[in-house]
This record gives structure tokens, sequence and C-alpha cells, in this order.
């Protein structure tokens, strides 16, 4: 990883009763955990390996609104400004700031598309600014080339993956919520038909509410409830380079390679939807949602190997409630990266900017991204099973819209009014036999 995640403390005691019990300690898990406390409700943070530990704070860091499909733009403008709210209410540091995001294209095509997004963000309210190939040439000097065109979104920015949900961790502890780590949710109970407990390793929580909002082991974790949650995982592998000689852009999209900068002065590199399908019964299980996904992506994405079906978060067998389960004997998604990948993207990266050559790899890793059919998040509540409030499947774009979806999340188990419409995000739609527009990622 490039940096140290940072380490969180551990609630002494599980409480026995709970207002609410979230979940998964991602960046999603906690910011909901965090807006309930604010609120004054006893909620417990139940996370069974480390508060950020996989996806959170192995992705780009990315806090963005440009290129945003228009079901997510009102979540992401909301969370550009929840970041900054956060810093302020709580005192912790996530690394945020509004540095731009910066986009260059030499293709006709993809340069249409942002023109007509562009057009879209406007009328939403959102600042965004076409470049020419004067303009895209000139900001992007770093590259020593000429560009067709490209895009500068100065309201956007990035957060520090390592250091983000710590510190909304930290926040929780403060409104006196309580984190407890290394201890795996294994199942609920239910009366009446409504959950009324959460059972965990260490003992059980009675509790009218719970939120899922568990990343890459949603799925699984439904159906040991009997409830289908169409979800497949991508192996998406990243690298990280020293600080180079020469300031570069601190955030910057191509499509051959993208970079971040990081806090300490190197950069994050990444391959934009490129990612390993490690194949899995759970996914066999729910090819036939993912077609039209795939047909659209299937260019970015390359046969796997048996790294899903070791890690097992993708599986459809079932547990008891009194042994170990898949979520103990994994506490920590940590595949192994595509090699071939990493030495792809450092090529690419040292082609686009000749700053780099002498930056040298300090680390390689891999994660997997839990994504839906539509590349849009699952939020709401379970018909099947009233009280259980799932959050999953963001599809790569969770860390820059946690703040909004932890949120939205307090606002549905609070009743207040929601702080964005929440009706696109109902997992109810996928029990429905209609097509669903895959998201422009």
């Amino acid at each position: 990883m490039p940096a140290p995640l940072v380490l969180v403390e551990t609630s002494p005691t599980l409480p026995a009763r709970a207002d609410a019990v979230v979940i998964g300690g991602g960046i999603v898990g906690v910011f909901t955990a965090y807006y309930l406390a604010r609120r004054g409700l006893a909620v417990a943070l139940i996370e069974k390996g480390r508060i950020g530990a996989e996806q959170s704070s192995r992705n780009w860091g990315w806090c963005r609104q440009q290129n945003r499909d228009a079901r997510e733009l009102p979540m992401a403008t909301l969370s550009l400004d929840l970041w900054e709210r956060f810093a302020a209410e709580s005192g912790e540091a996530t690394g945020f700031s509004r540095c731009g995001l910066f986009y260059l294209s030499n293709d006709e095509a993809e340069l249409a598309g942002w023109a007509r997004w562009g057009e879209f963000a406007r009328i939403a309210g959102v600042t965004t600014h076409m470049l020419d190939s004067r303009q895209a040439t000139a900001r992007g000097a770093a590259t020593g080339r000429s560009w067709k065109g490209g895009v500068f979104s100065p309201t956007d920015g990035t957060a520090s993956p390592a250091d983000a949900a710590p510190a909304v961790a930290r926040a929780i502890l403060k409104q006196g919520g309580s984190v407890h780590q290394m201890c795996a949710v294994r199942g609920v109970e239910t009366s009446g038909g409504r959950l009324s407990a959460v059972i965990t390793e260490r003992g059980t929580i009675r509790t009218p509410v719970a939120v899922l909002a568990a990343g890459a082991w949603a799925s699984s974790f439904c159906h040991k409830l009997g409830v289908a949650l169409p979800m497949a995982s991508i192996r998406a592998s990243a690298l990280a380079l020293s600080p180079s000689a020469e300031p570069l852009p601190p955030a910057l999209h191509t499509a051959a390679v993208s970079i971040t900068r990081r806090g300490d002065g190197g950069h994050t590199l990444a391959i934009s939807g490129r990612g390993r399908v490690d194949p899995t019964l759970q996914q066999l299980r729910f090819a036939p949602h993912f077609l039209p996904m795939f047909a659209r992506r299937w260019r970015s994405l390359l046969p796997g190997g048996l790294e899903g079906l070791r890690a097992g978060h993708e599986t459809v067998g079932r547990w008891r409630l009194d042994a170990p389960t898949p979520m103990e004997l994994t506490r920590i998604l940590d595949p192994r990266p595509d090699q071939a990948t990493i030495r792809l993207t450092q090529a690419r990266a040292v082609e686009l900017l000749p700053a780099l050559k002498q930056s040298r790899v300090t680390a390689a890793w891999a994660s997997y991204i839990d994504s839906t059919p539509d590349g849009v998040p699952a939020i709401g509540e379970l018909a099947a099973l009233p009280g259980l409030i799932v959050a999953a499947g963001f599809s790569g774009h969770g860390f820059g819209i946690g703040p909004g979806a932890g949120h939205l999340i307090a606002d549905l188990v609070t009743s207040a009014k929601p702080i964005v419409d929440p009706r696109p995000y109902a997992p109810v739609r996928f029990a429905r036999h209609e097509s669903k527009a895959v998201a422009d990622f």
C-alpha cells in the first residue's frame, strides 16, 4: 500500500443494545455511523477486520463530480461540501482538498462525450471547463506533447485513502458511538418479521435497525439471509511511485493512465476501468444481470484466476452462527496485484509524464471493487427484511461519495428529509424485469 493504514482505537465492550448497528467499517459505513451518532443515536460500528482496510484505503482518492452519472451527480456534489464540513465539525483530517481534476484526450469521440456531459453539468450547477487544444496543451505541459482538448473541474478534489476512514471512525468515538474491530457479524435475528438483533462473533446486539455497508461481502451476506442482491467484484490493481523531480498535476486522467499526487509527494497510478474478473459461483449466478455492463466494458476486463474463490467474499454457501464464518477466515481482502497490469501502468505513466522516469515503485496492491449491474449503488431498506438497510455496490465510486451516502442512509434510518432523492438507489430495482442504463464511469 502507498501509505500505512492509520490504526483506530477499538471500543472495549460490545453493547448489549444500540439504536442502530452499522456493519462494515469502510468509508460508507463510517460516515453512516458518524451522521447517526451526531443525531444522538447510540450507534455501534462493527468491522470484521480493520477500519478502512479494504477498498476504502486502496482507491485513487478522487472526490469528483466530473463525468458522474446523472443518478449519482447530486450525491457527488453534496459530498464535496460534506468532506469540507466534516473537517470543520470534527477536527479530524482526511486530507481532502479541492485541488481540481484534470482530463486530457486526443480522441474526438471522448472529447465530444465530455462536452455533452459539460452541457448537462452546467444545467445541474456544476463548474467544469472544456479546454481547447491550446489550453489543454498548456495545462498539460508536464506531458511534453500536444493535446486536442481536455477538461478541468476546479471544484473537485482528492482525499487521503489511508487517513479518511480512520479519521471518521475517531469522530464517531468523539460523538459517543462505539467502534468494534476484528469482530465479524455472523447474521441477524428477527421478531415479528423485522430485524431485532445483530449477531456477532463476540455476542448479540439488540437493535431495530442495521445498515449493511459490507462492500464486496454484501451480496454473500444477503444470500445467507435469503435475499438476492446482484453484485460482482472486479480485482483492480494500482501502484505508487516515489516523488518526482518536477511538479506534476495533482490529479490527471487520460485513457491510458491516471495519476494522483499523495500527501507524501509521491503518486498513485492506475488504468481506469481495467481489472481482472476472478470467477466465482456468485458471479455465475448473477451473470445474466451483468450482460449489459459486460457488453459496455469488455475491452477493459481481463480473465482472472482463483483469487476470488480463495478470498471467499463471493461465496454462495451458508454458514452457522455459532462457528467461524468466511468473514473471520478472511479478515481483510488483500488480493494479489496483477503484475502485468502493474508493469503496463508504470510504462504508460512514464511515457505520459517523463518526469516519472526517475521515480521508483514504492508499493503495488489490488482490491475488489464491488459493482451492481447498472454501476449505481444499492441503498435502501430490503423489502424482504424490514429494518435492514443495504448500502453496497458503489462500483468504485464509494470513496468520493461516501459522505453523501452516509448522510442519506442516516436520513433513511431517522426518517428525516433525504439529502438527495433515494429512489434511483433503491435495491428493489434489481427485482424488476426492466432494462437499466449502465452508468458511464
